[in-house]
């Protein structure tokens, strides 16, 4: 059994990341967490704050939280209605980082699945605040962040993006592995490169490791030139090789890291198209707390690929 921690907001765009998850893991049995938190909206009016006391505001809050999942999962079952699956929801006065972290350590969540915010002229940003927060913040569990007008499509092309400068162990990689094995995909290693140069040997060693672990596994070695920026370049390959899902390892000086550090207006044209999967480099280990209240009801032209094919 798997158990997947859905946050939602009740948009229509938490509401496709939700779908997604539903179709991800649509022939395994799983807990959906469904979580939504709350806090009540502070009366700016002097008029209102005398009239309207903390507790009434909370209660409002509260209730409005519990409704909203309850709906929720009720059309989860009517659209759905897989005997696989079990929605639990958790209803939280809380920030939203705050519990979902708390949430993988209570419930031994496996995976947290968020949509992302689209992006619009000035008011574009990467993936949406919350979503990075997350990815950030979590050092527990995978986080896959869902676009917000991605349609579910069976990721049988995965391309996994590093730059072969850290060791993996196979804990972390397990996450890939699974996605790999579960839908017989084809992962592609992306490695890009200013400029194109061979490799150190602690590269080698690296990529000789996760050659390993990769063992039965059909996968592609792809260096590519930057194109203006990681994001971008990215973005690029991705929509070249059809890619339906792209994973990356999140820890200090990585791409993920790099991605949520790049300027505005090197990112500016980077959408989110596909789903992310970030591992986090902690790995899988999670461990119990007691539990707190709360209510359960994506090439141009000008980028260079060195291609190797790998088949075991």
């Amino acid at each position: 059994m798997k158990n997947i921690l859905l946050p939602t907001d009740f948009s229509e765009n938490a509401w496709n990341a939700a779908s997604y998850a539903v179709e991800l893991f649509k022939n395994e049995t799983c807990t959906f967490y469904v979580l939504n938190t709350y806090t009540p909206h502070i009366a700016h009016s002097r008029f209102m704050a005398t009239n309207v006391s903390g507790d009434m505001m909370e209660d409002a809050a509260r209730t409005q939280s519990e409704a909203g999942l309850a709906n929720l999962i009720s059309r989860m079952h009517t659209e759905f209605n897989n005997p696989q699956h079990k929605f639990t929801a958790v209803s939280s006065f809380s920030m939203l980082v705050d519990e979902v972290k708390a949430v993988i350590e209570e419930y031994a969540i496996d995976l947290v699945i968020t949509g992302t915010k689209g992006a619009s002229a000035i008011d574009e940003v990467f993936m949406g605040s919350n979503t990075v927060r997350i990815i950030k913040t979590v050092k527990k569990c995978p986080v896959l962040a869902v676009p917000q007008n991605f349609k579910f499509k069976t990721p049988d092309e995965v391309a996994f993006a590093t730059d072969f400068n850290r060791f993996y162990t196979q804990s972390e990689l397990k996450p890939l592995l699974d996605m790999a094995k579960t839908f017989n995909a084809v992962i592609r290693i992306v490695h890009v490169q200013q400029k194109i140069t061979a490799l150190t040997e602690l590269q080698k060693f690296n990529l000789s490791m996760l050659r390993k672990y990769l063992k039965g596994v059909e996968h592609y070695v792809h260096t590519v030139s930057e194109l203006n920026s990681i994001s971008k370049t990215l973005e690029i390959f991705s929509n070249e090789l059809d890619i339906h899902l792209l994973a990356m390892l999140h820890y200090q000086h990585s791409y993920m890291e790099n991605l949520t550090r790049e300027s505005v207006v090197k990112r500016i044209a980077f959408h989110t198209q596909i789903p992310l999967l970030v591992i986090p480099e902690l790995g899988m280990s999670g461990s119990s707390q007691s539990k707190k209240s709360r209510v359960f009801l994506h090439l141009s032209n000008t980028v260079s690929f060195k291609q190797e094919k790998v088949l075991f």
